[in-house]
């Protein structure tokens, strides 16, 4: 058999029929082990792939929901979260976004806690219902229904969620707040500006913890236990990264190490005296109260924010 090449017009070297038979078995060899690989590929997919929900109804991975898609965050996952936000008994844990309830049973079953997951899709919320019924935790757990922006979420103590990183940010003042020292744990997107306190791996995926801090920025005014006035305060913020000035008898002193750490604010400063003086306050809306520490002798301070 004798072919010409379609580009140049060149005549080809002459091919028998035996020829062609060869080329077409390879072909045909080919063709077929590559359906087998892929056939076999499509079988342990369907045998190891994770079945979730149960005979009323089965969620696919990335099924499209409200802004999301919806996937589970890893069981493992769930734990190193719960475990770093420190969750306890005396905790109201708040899920955003709570998918078929894995999150809210682990901080019941688990933790002991009490937890509410906020589910906008209401076939997922049904299945998380029923989950919380099987796990035997209905009194601890609740599930609602709703819209994570329109729902009240302001009496959690522990806030875990997977969203994405725009709705991440959409969500933050409605997070910052919430009460200071409150534990915010989102799986694998972070707050942007607002840095995170932690980082947590397990299993080669990452989450990010946050403590609410309370807000501290403006003026106020330092007293000794007796209501005597000792200091000017200063302070600026940038979520819990804090700066300022303490200003004694007319004469300013940058603050040194300044912090807020949930409810805790915390700032060091050299006095007039050469002295190095520590001070430590609980916040409390517009008063705080704690000791400021000089030469290991703590004194009681309160501060008033004008």
């Amino acid at each position: 058999l004798t072919m010409r090449s379609p580009r140049c017009g060149q005549v080809l070297p002459a091919l028998d029929v035996t020829d062609l038979h060869v080329i077409a078995s390879r072909e045909i060899r080919t063709a077929m082990l590559l359906l087998v690989i892929a056939t076999a590929a499509t079988d342990a997919t369907a045998q190891t792939a994770p079945v979730y929900g149960d005979a009323l109804y089965q969620p696919k991975l990335r099924q499209p929901g409200k802004d999301v898609m919806w996937l589970p965050t890893p069981d493992p996952m769930v734990a190193r979260m719960l475990t770093a936000a420190r969750t306890s008994a005396t905790d109201v844990v708040y899920d955003l976004g709570a998918g078929e309830g894995r999150i809210p049973i682990a901080a019941a079953r688990d933790f002991g806690a009490t937890a509410v997951g906020i589910e906008f899709d209401a076939a997922l919320a049904a299945l998380a219902a029923r989950n919380v019924v099987r796990a035997g935790v209905e009194d601890r757990v609740r599930i609602i229904t709703g819209d994570v922006f329109k729902e009240d979420f302001t009496r959690a103590t522990v806030v875990t969620l997977y969203l994405l990183p725009e709705l991440n940010y959409q969500l933050r003042p409605q997070l910052l707040a919430l009460k200071p020292g409150t534990r915010v744990v989102s799986y694998m997107w972070d707050m942007g500006e607002w840095e995170p306190d932690e980082t947590i791996a397990a299993g080669g995926d990452q989450a990010f913890l946050w403590t609410v801090p309370a807000p501290v920025a403006g003026q106020w005014t330092v007293r000794d236990g007796s209501g005597k006035e000792l200091a000017g305060l200063a302070l600026t913020q940038q979520f819990q990264r804090v700066g300022g000035t303490i200003n004694i008898a007319g004469a300013d002193q940058p603050l040194l190490g300044a912090f807020v750490q949930g409810a805790t604010l915390g700032f060091t400063f050299v006095a007039a005296d050469g002295g190095v003086r520590s001070a430590r306050l609980r916040v409390d809306d517009r008063r705080a109260a704690g000791t400021m520490l000089f030469v290991s002798q703590p004194t009681p301070i309160t501060a008033t924010r004008n």
